[in-house]
């Protein structure tokens, strides 16, 4: 299989995945009734665990890419700097959510004496969680925004997903910092969805493309 269709493959099963995660992602309500509250803390756990493991399938597919485009320019590369330390965000958020909170929760059932504490604690892990979702919905919408550049500039690939790409990422972070969406299940699944359209496109792009084969 050549480089361009492992790339492209990478793409494919990481935004499956986190498609995935943000379909079955259990909401605050969900977490907080106390009839599934056991259920939901396994659906919780096991959904951002499916999360972390497409963090590093997803900067696979985002390294061919950035090879695929790489120019003297190095907007590439600098996308794919700016999709690392998107990438470190929300591998801290996913686990700050899913492997974090339910320990808290653990321990404020446990322990109803402390529960303000352990409830406090949780607030503050919201708040960790909320941080560094955003972190990752700036830094991967300026991504998208100089891999679509480089498609622009470079003339190759597909012109209208560079369009898209450069309408899509300050359309996103200007929705997300003026308060329009807000990055709660519904939210961030929004802006996981309109970024998968970009990244799926992609992969499909590099699917089709030929290079020679890895073995070779």
């Amino acid at each position: 299989m050549t480089d361009n269709r492992l790339s492209g493959l990478a793409f494919f099963i990481g935004m499956t995945g986190t498609i995935i995660t943000m379909a079955f992602h259990p909401t605050a309500h969900d977490l907080g009734s106390p009839e599934h509250s056991a259920s939901m803390m396994q659906l919780n756990v096991a959904v951002h665990s499916l999360a972390l493991i497409c963090v590093p399938i997803l900067f696979l597919g985002a390294l061919g890419l950035t090879q695929r485009l790489a120019a003297p320019n190095r907007l590439a590369l600098s996308a794919l700097v700016m999709f690392g330390f998107a990438e470190v965000a929300v591998m801290i958020a996913a686990a700050a959510s899913g492997l974090v909170a339910p320990g808290l929760f653990h321990h404020m059932s446990a322990d109803p004496g402390m529960a303000d504490t352990w409830r406090a604690i949780l607030t503050l892990n919201g708040h960790l969680n909320q941080a560094f979702a955003l972190i990752f919905v700036v830094a991967s919408s300026i991504a998208i925004v100089l891999w679509s550049a480089a498609i622009l500039k470079g003339n190759t690939f597909s012109r209208p997903m560079g369009i898209y790409g450069c309408i899509l990422g300050p359309l996103t972070i200007l929705a997300v910092l003026s308060g329009h969406v807000r990055l709660n299940v519904h939210g961030f699944g929004l802006v996981v969805l309109s970024q998968a359209v970009w990244f799926i496109a992609a992969g499909v792009l590099l699917w089709k493309e030929k290079n020679p084969s890895l073995s070779t």
